[in-house]
């Protein structure tokens, strides 16, 4: 299961001179402080693990709630970030950041692979595809299955950190991650057809993502 009740998932490619300098960064110094802010339980950072995986990276930061998400401690990181941020973030391309509400999530732990799709939904269809991720839960090597609803308002905040980036794409309105203890166990999980059966509108994007790095809470301070 996940951590909380609301996660931020960020989906971003990176350009190859700044490729080096994100990883020192992100592991050294972004997903500790963002994993520092209170509410906020654990970072996990994964890269794609073929070149059908679009963007190359996903990011998930899981919290409490989605009051966490909303509220003055992340706010006033947003708005006050390092240079070593608006560095870095200079190099971002092709981002999506989603903040959403878990809606489901199910499973024993943290798998090593993790399958996103992304997707629109409205509200209504929002139980079929429920039922369609417990369903997938129950697969063979799967630890655990999640759907989450984009807030679209809440992702389309621009603060400091991301007021003058022209690298952010309007954010998925629903998203499901399914993790696994390898990718050949997401080969089959929940086909486009079994999604738009149930009420997805597409397009609908897939990625399998390798976890890279993980953080769980931390007194980091920037």
């Amino acid at each position: 299961m996940l951590a909380g009740e609301a996660v931020v998932a960020i989906w971003n490619d990176i350009a190859p001179e700044g490729r080096d300098q994100f990883y020192d960064w992100h592991i050294n110094e972004h997903i500790p402080e963002r994993v520092g802010i209170p509410g906020f339980r654990r970072g996990r950072r994964y890269i794609a693990v073929d070149a059908d995986s679009q963007p190359e990276f996903f990011t998930l930061y899981e919290t409490d709630t989605m009051q966490v998400l909303q509220g003055g401690d992340y706010t006033n990181r947003l708005n006050a970030p390092t240079q070593w941020t608006k560095a870095t973030t200079a190099w971002f391309r092709d981002t999506a950041r989603a903040l959403s509400r878990v809606i489901v999530s199910h499973g024993p732990g943290a798998g090593g692979v993790l399958l996103t799709i992304r997707f629109d939904c409205d509200d209504p269809p929002i139980a079929a595809v429920s039922a369609l991720v417990c369903a997938a839960g129950q697969a063979a090597r799967v630890t655990g299955a999640h759907l989450c609803q984009g807030d679209r308002a809440a992702s389309a905040v621009r603060t400091a950190e991301s007021r003058d980036r022209t690298d952010i794409h309007e954010p998925p309105n629903c998203f499901i991650m399914i993790e696994a203890t390898d990718a050949e166990a997401l080969r089959h999980i929940l086909p486009d057809d079994a999604l738009s059966s149930a009420g997805a509108r597409g397009p609908v994007v897939r990625g399998v993502y390798r976890l890279e790095y993980s953080r769980t809470k931390t007194g980091f301070a920037a």
